[in-house]
């Protein structure tokens, strides 16, 4: 991996790591929010008997320990790039009883497994942040067992996820943020259709399909879509912490205003959209 690549690997390593405190206090929000694209990846590769199972950007701990939980002879192998998210996945294991898993910091672009070593791969919200999409689609196929499948899922575009351009783009409208180099990761890199479907066939997958999957981000208020978004969101805290206090206050009146005049009174359930992205290995 080149110098550029590591850079961005630490970076988000460290990024990762400073917010998971933030993940565990939201967490039955957002994995509320993200479920939906879970339980399509999970459809995708249908867990059973004893399967062995690679989750990868596990995060706090999800779609891997319900699949863990829905083959008992079988075992899921979570990764993560950051080691403090995986102490949140672990404290979950244990909470709900789950014993059939393994846990190991790694980066996705150098897998520390043999070839031909899993049944089934599952990554959700993963790509969009990977130093380099191609090299990790590569990775997975190798560790994947013929006829196991991948499954992963990406956001789509900017406005089909007002949850995301409410914040972002009331920042960028106040604030002179550069813009990212293309391609660089991010939360919208993988949104245009077909993008990782086309990855998948290069890495040499088969059968890949693609879905489009709908869920909610269900705050009830304003003030709780504000407090999980500067406490979650690395790119929205990076900025807001170069920006004095009245411009701050400028950009959290101005989000809540936005937000309101879409979503009146105490109902505030943010429609968003993700592609779900399935493939098979020879």
């Amino acid at each position: 991996m080149n110098a550029q690549l590591e850079e961005i690997r630490e970076q988000q390593k460290q990024s990762w790591n400073k917010f998971s405190g933030g993940w565990r206090k939201w967490d039955e929000l957002t994995m509320d929010f993200l479920h939906p694209m879970g339980e399509a990846i999970i459809r995708c590769i249908q867990p059973k008997g004893n399967m062995y199972v690679l989750d990868i950007a596990a995060g706090t701990g999800e779609p891997g320990l319900t699949i863990a939980s829905m083959i008992p002879h079988g075992k899921v192998m979570l990764t993560d790039l950051s080691d403090e998210m995986l102490v949140i996945t672990k404290d979950h294991a244990v909470s709900k009883g789950i014993s059939n898993i393994e846990i190991k910091a790694c980066d996705v672009c150098e897998l520390p497994f043999a070839d031909n070593s899993f049944d089934a791969i599952s990554c959700r919200f993963g790509f969009m942040f990977f130093p380099d999409m191609e090299l990790a689609a590569q990775e997975m196929v190798r560790v994947l067992k013929p006829g196991g499948t991948v499954a992963t899922s990406v956001w789509a575009g900017p406005e089909k996820n007002f949850w995301v351009t409410a914040a972002m783009g009331t920042i960028n409208r106040n604030m002179e943020i550069p813009s990212p180099p293309p391609g660089a990761p991010g939360m919208f890199r993988c949104s245009k259709p077909g993008l990782i479907k086309e990855i998948f066939e290069n890495a040499g997958l088969i059968d890949v399909t693609e879905q489009e999957v709908a869920t909610r981000l269900n705050c009830g208020t304003v003030e709780t879509y504000w407090n999980m978004m500067t406490e979650i969101g690395a790119p929205i805290v990076a900025a807001l912490s170069k920006a004095d206090e009245a411009m701050r206050q400028k950009i959290r009146k101005e989000v809540f205003e936005l937000v309101q005049e879409k979503y009146p009174g105490h109902h505030v359930a943010i429609d968003a959209s993700a592609f779900v992205i399935c493939g098979r290995k020879k």
